[in-house]
């Protein structure tokens, strides 16, 4: 799988296609690019006459982990954005889900010259979804440095696919100051909690409002906790040229992509996402 560093860490990806404009997708959670459904989206629009790139966020897959930035979402935007630039492949369709959605919305706004439109799906929101988000990426390496320091941190399951499918990653983890790892990932941590004017952790809501490039929006579940009907709509209230359409499926789709997955009866949570290829297709178009 080719790589290429980016500001100190090795980036794993795919392109997709041989020709025409480009494309990125990033999904969602700490997932890699070979979860399922993310490449066959990717091959559906390639097949349409576009080149895709598919690639292992900082922190996912093959790629290195990296614990610098303000938050984790900007740290990860930054390398697409840099990945992009270095394969000469922008500006380009940014589509991202869940957490590939708040990477693509940092990566367009903070990244202006690598974007041409950008589509998002499963925007985390609400109080619950994004203390969950804490909870879940922070406080686990959090408790493991107090107690028992990098070591204890190396040998979590969080990261043992990363440090399966990237050895260096297990000495670059136990190569950081713990002190230093605990006051980043409770910065990281912090960055989710809800808070007033900000309904994207980490992007100020006046920064939405000031963002004009074509932005589509997928309308959330009504029924999905995580990713609140309520906040897919107010980032289209916010950013003066989105467009919010229905997407593909019902509207307990997370819920039951979740549940099967939990239970080991389907191989990914982006198992369907290749349905959004039509709609994508037609923004792209326009």
């Amino acid at each position: 799988m080719p790589t290429e560093t980016i500001d100190g860490n090795q980036i794993a990806y795919e392109v997709i296609g041989d020709r025409g404009d480009p494309w990125i997708i990033t999904p969602g959670g700490r997932f890699p690019k070979d979860t399922p459904g993310v490449r066959e989206l990717a091959q559906v629009i390639a097949d349409e006459g576009y080149r895709v790139v598919i690639w292992d966020r900082p922190n996912t897959g093959e790629s290195s982990v990296c614990f610098n930035g303000p938050t984790e979402s900007d740290m990860q935007a930054d390398a697409l954005a840099g990945l992009l630039r270095r394969l000469d492949l922008g500006p380009a369709t940014i589509v991202g889900g869940s957490g590939g959605a708040r990477v693509s919305l940092l990566a367009a706004i903070n990244h202006p010259d690598v974007t041409a439109k950008l589509a998002v799906l499963w925007i985390t929101g609400g109080v619950s979804g994004l203390m969950g988000l804490g909870v879940v990426y922070c406080a686990p390496s959090i408790r493991a440095a107090w107690r028992g320091g990098m070591t204890a941190v190396a040998d979590l399951p969080d990261w043992a696919e990363v440090l399966e499918r990237n050895p260096a990653n297990r000495d670059r983890i136990l190569g950081l100051d713990r002190d230093e790892f605990i006051a980043t990932m409770e910065r990281w941590m912090r960055a989710y909690y809800p808070t007033p004017g900000s309904t994207v952790p980490g992007i100020a809501d006046d920064r939405l409002r000031d963002f004009h490039t074509p932005t589509l929006i997928f309308r959330s579940g009504a029924v999905d906790p995580e990713h609140t009907r309520a906040t897919t709509e107010r980032v289209h209230d916010l950013i003066p040229d989105s467009k919010l359409v229905e997407p593909p499926w019902g509207d307990n789709e997370w819920n039951e992509r979740c549940d099967a997955f939990l239970a080991g009866e389907s191989p990914g949570l982006f198992l369907r996402w290749p349905l959004l290829a039509p709609t994508l297709l037609d923004f792209a178009r326009q």
